[in-house]
């Protein structure tokens, strides 16, 4: 059974830097595509940042820059360091995962994930 159990989250302010984890268990991390997506009060969630089997990232534009996604296939964490946090980053976060290779456009794209992550949120003050 697959499963993805995010951490990290937390408050902090403005200008200050975070890091989420996300431990999946019940598949093996290495053949699967992980993702972060997060959901803003009163929008849409959106993919900020995938991480592709064979390790090629990709980032959303909003967040080039601040953020860094990693994956450590060893011990089946994800990983999304953020810093330079606005208040409007202020969101819930989830991880979620695939099987298999994605193709590099589709990597943010929330439907193609089966699985999903309970989420960590983060609240950045001003």
């Amino acid at each position: 059974q697959v499963q993805l159990v995010e951490s990290g989250g937390g408050s902090v302010q403005a200008g200050g830097s975070l890091r989420l984890s996300c431990t999946a268990s019940g598949y093996t991390v290495s053949s699967y595509c992980m993702g972060w997506f997060r959901q803003a009060p009163g929008k849409e969630r959106e993919g900020v940042a995938a991480i592709n089997v064979d390790g090629g990232k990709r980032y959303a534009d909003s967040v080039k820059g601040r953020l860094t996604i990693s994956k450590d296939n060893a011990k089946s964490v994800l990983y999304l360091e953020m810093s330079t946090l606005k208040p409007d980053n202020t969101a819930m976060n989830n991880c979620a995962a695939r099987a298999g290779r994605s193709w590099y456009f589709a990597l943010l794209t929330q439907s193609q994930y089966n699985y999903w992550g309970q989420g960590t949120q983060v609240t950045v003050s001003a």
